[in-house]
């Protein structure tokens, strides 16, 4: 399994400019083949700042989800915008049980 998690900063006003394109690229992205947890968190105490996180069957269908057309729709929206931080990682999970 293959997690993606971090964050990404917009002003406040960009975020909300951007909601209705990242429900579209969310929605979407989560009928894509591999796709087991894809979700944008606007975090509650600090304003403008989106906590990721996704899960991937593999690496090949995270490959293929960056080249979706909705991610080429995402990052033309992001291009409109000040984006003023990112900080995303990919973590390779060899294995993983419910908590107790």
């Amino acid at each position: 399994m293959i997690v993606v998690a971090g964050t990404q900063r917009l002003h406040a006003a960009d975020l909300d400019r951007l909601r209705d394109v990242a429900n579209a690229t969310i929605a979407a992205t989560r009928a894509e083949t591999g796709c087991l947890v894809y979700s944008f968190a606007e975090d509650l105490t600090e304003p403008g700042l989106v906590r990721i996180y996704e899960e991937w069957e593999s690496r090949d269908d995270l490959t293929r989800h960056g080249q979706s057309d909705h991610i080429a729709a995402w990052r033309a929206a992001l291009s409109e915008v000040e984006v003023l931080g990112r900080d995303l990682k990919i973590i390779e999970v060899a294995k993983s049980e419910p908590l107790a």
